[in-house]
């Protein structure tokens, strides 16, 4: 059985031009044990999709199973109860709780030594941070950090990731994609990051590529990487003809 099922997914949302379909027609079959990386445009609608399925934004049309159960009109709440989680592309801020609060309600423990271990993977030092408020002193990059740490201490059954690697130096990321890694090769959680980075598109079993509200294609990571091989070799022909002087030379990406 299908951990994940969207079928005939329609969100509609109001905009300044009225109700506007910001997903159509969203259907696709995630299984356990996998990491699927979703890429598209700017504005195609790969947040939507994270949002749709963590219960953000309510489904006009279509439908949602979770292991064979229909969630299609459950809630946030419910729906994280189930084993759902979602890290924001730009996380919450909380007043007076503190990192370590923000982990034990994850966990449902209080475990300091795995706390350590997940502040270590994405870069923090559990020693600096533990004790620290989640607030206004905290960078957008250490919140970041910390939300993903919360999400990561959790027993999820669908772990989604909105552009993890925004504000995040580079040797943090290299920690956060061995610990994808790590996810992929321990538990049975299927992993779905929205990213455009080449090395996170590496780690994925599949890619799902989203343009105008719709998924375009469901693929494997050789050949997007092809694709973005190809590219770069017409970009630099492109700019060598550039500076010989061809009139139509330049790259667009």
């Amino acid at each position: 059985m299908a951990l994940l099922e969207l079928k005939n997914l329609y969100v509609t949302l109001d905009s300044e031009k009225g109700k506007i379909d910001v997903l159509k027609d969203i259907t696709m079959t995630l299984e356990k044990k996998k990491i699927y990386v979703m890429t598209g445009p700017n504005g195609s609608g790969k947040t939507s999709i994270a949002k749709a399925i963590m219960g953000i934004y309510p489904i006009a049309r279509g439908q949602i199973l979770l292991v064979g159960e229909d969630i299609t009109r459950k809630g946030i709440a419910e729906r994280a109860q189930l084993g759902i989680g979602y890290a924001f592309q730009q996380p919450p801020r909380f007043k007076g709780l503190k990192v370590r609060d923000m982990l034990t309600l994850a966990a449902g423990r209080d475990d300091p030594s795995r706390y350590c271990d997940l502040l270590y993977d994405v870069g923090l030092c559990a020693q600096d941070y533990m004790d620290r408020e989640m607030n206004a002193s905290l960078s957008g990059g250490e919140m970041k950090r910390i939300e993903i740490a919360s999400l990561l201490a959790r027993n999820l059954k669908i772990a989604l990731f909105d552009e993890p690697e925004a504000g995040i130096d580079l040797w943090s990321f290299q920690r956060l994609t061995e610990t994808f890694e790590t996810i992929h090769e321990k538990l049975d959680t299927a992993v779905i990051i929205i990213s455009h980075q080449e090395r996170i598109l590496r780690l994925a079993d599949q890619v799902i590529m989203v343009k105008e509200g719709r998924i375009s294609e469901i693929t494997t990571r050789e050949k997007i990487l092809g694709d973005i091989q190809r590219l770069d070799m017409e970009c630099q022909f492109s700019e060598s003809g550039a500076r010989g002087g061809k009139k139509d030379a330049g790259c667009n990406r």
